[in-house]
């Protein structure tokens, strides 16, 4: 699989102006020398998005929840409270930890957690997923496309999480598993101020990419009438 051929279909598919996704997976080193980031980590992924390399680890992120999400700690003893008497996601202390308790997170065996655009990375090596910034008309374009050979009812999920459960936890451990669930995600209130006001997430893990990868030039994506008036506005 090759990286350079997939942005070339990616952008036949859905057009110059889109953006390119972002790759993550642990590392024993840090691909960049990436400063603490203060609350929510995801302020920290715009410079990924525009072509420089995020390392988080246990230093760099600020966050508590940010950092059992992404494997790097337990579960802070304020978080469940946090959680549901703070924030309000939740009705009680307890309903967070039977949450996170089913999410099955393991510890993260590498200290490093890096994002890199793709066209920045040399190959998928070490990638437990994609992440795609993605509007309603994109969604489209990969929703679609994650069902093309697939009738499972769950090829795509969207779940309650915070944005780091949804983009890092769930697709990570839908990896590992060699699972097949796509996720839509950053649905989280906490996380709305640091992306965009019409963008969501939508994770593809590794192990679900490479069969998608292999009949993404099948799909509807590739000579259809539907698909061309829906990529001329994301093309706008």
């Amino acid at each position: 699989m090759d990286i350079q051929a997939f942005i070339s279909h990616f952008r036949e598919a859905f057009g110059q102006h889109a953006q390119l996704p972002l790759l993550f997976g642990y590392s024993d080193q840090a691909v960049a020398a990436t400063q603490k980031i203060g609350g929510c980590f995801f302020k920290g992924l715009q410079a990924a998005r525009e072509g420089t390399p995020v390392s988080l680890s246990v230093d760099v992120i600020g966050c508590g929840g940010g950092k059992l999400y992404t494997g790097f700690s337990d579960m802070p003893e304020r978080v469940p409270g946090f959680v549901s008497l703070k924030e309000k996601y939740k009705k009680t202390p307890e309903m967070v930890v039977d949450y996170v308790q089913s999410l099955g997170m393991k510890r993260a065996e590498k200290p490093y957690l890096n994002f890199v655009r793709i066209d920045q990375a040399k190959s998928f090596e070490g990638t437990e997923g994609l992440l795609f910034y993605a509007t309603p008309d994109m969604l489209s374009g990969l929703c679609g496309w994650a069902f093309y050979d697939s009738n499972n009812a769950d090829a795509v999920v969207s779940l309650f999480g915070s944005g780091c459960s949804t983009v890092v936890s769930m697709t990570v451990e839908e990896n590992r598993r060699q699972g097949h669930r796509c996720f839509l995600g950053l649905f989280d209130p906490s996380v709305r101020p640091w992306v965009g006001k019409n963008e969501l997430s939508f994770t593809i893990p590794l192990s679900r990419f490479v069969p998608m990868m292999d009949c993404m030039k099948d799909c509807f994506l590739f000579d259809s009438q539907a698909w061309e008036k829906v990529k001329r506005r994301l093309e706008e």
